[in-house]
């Protein structure tokens, strides 16, 4: 069934999308106030620094997913974190969304520093200093200024595992214009392949796409059988399918089954009893013999 997206409202938040949201929020106003009480530059500690510059530590890949540029690069980030994160907590829960989210973000960041390394490898060994803004600087020093901040990698592998779960779900591009989500996740996907070949500006395309790549690879993992430290559950073999049911695919089950009798009850909180359908009726039924 072709259903419409609907985020859930901030009231209702699962835990993990919660948290997040609020820890990205003092990150990003702790970045305002150590900047303007002692003028330190947060993100030069937290950010992820190239990984051959003096100022770079292994922590730097968990910390850069908190901190952000710019209010609108927080805002856009953490509004598609509810939007998508929302449905995708409540399907998986907490421990699995949250190591999900993590891998994403830290698989963005490998992702980036790999792409920067193959861009930045001649300079480094063949240069001792580099010409910016018409001055000379030593190559240590620009190597430093390189730094890679925000959750969009982490997001961005949230996104695909949306499309993945409810590909035929629409949601409003630009809030106007519907699109399927399967097509939605493509699209951004290519445009951000495409951008990090061509684009020249401060945005880390490819650690954009790594996210995305580092999500598909444990989603992978976990539709063909790994467990990621959760028990699998199995569910009676029959004449169409004889497989064994993963998490993944209980998870989803679940939540499509709470979502559709969620949606049977608003019907009959409106119109009654005697306005569903046989169909809904039987659904209801057996929804209450499980329970």
């Amino acid at each position: 069934m072709d259903n419409q997206f609907r985020p859930q409202g901030f009231a209702i938040l699962p835990l993990v999308v919660k948290n997040l949201l609020i820890i990205n929020g003092i990150f990003f106003l702790a970045t305002i106030a150590m900047d303007m009480v002692w003028h330190i530059d947060l993100a030069n500690y937290l950010g992820l620094h190239y990984i051959g510059a003096s100022d770079f530590r292994p922590y730097q890949f968990v910390t850069y997913m908190f901190m952000h540029g710019s209010f609108a690069h927080l805002f856009f980030n953490m509004f598609a974190l509810w939007m998508f994160g929302n449905a995708i907590e409540n399907a998986w829960g907490p421990k699995r969304f949250l190591f999900f989210y993590m891998v994403c973000g830290i698989g963005a960041g490998l992702t980036q520093e790999l792409v920067q390394y193959i861009q930045l490898n001649d300079i480094v060994q063949n240069y001792e200093y580099v010409q910016l803004n018409n001055r000379s600087i030593p190559v240590d020093e620009y190597l430093n200024m390189l730094t890679t901040v925000g959750a969009s990698g982490a997001v961005y592998g949230i996104l695909l595992a949306f499309g993945m779960m409810w590909p035929n779900s629409r949601i409003y591009l630009y809030f106007l214009i519907p699109i399927k989500t399967k097509w939605f996740v493509l699209i951004y996907g290519l445009l951000e392949l495409f951008s990090g070949f061509s684009s020249i500006d401060n945005v880390a395309h490819f650690a954009h796409v790594g996210g995305m790549v580092f999500g598909l690879l444990l989603i992978l993992y976990w539709k063909n059988g790994g467990s990621a430290g959760l028990k699998m559950r199995f569910t009676k073999k029959n004449s169409s399918d004889s497989r064994p049911k993963s998490d993944w695919d209980y998870n989803k089950e679940r939540h499509d089954e709470d979502r559709r009798t969620d949606e049977i009850l608003d019907k009959i909180s409106k119109g009654g009893y005697d306005s569903l359908t046989k169909e809904e009726k039987e659904f209801l039924f057996k929804q209450s013999k499980k329970s």
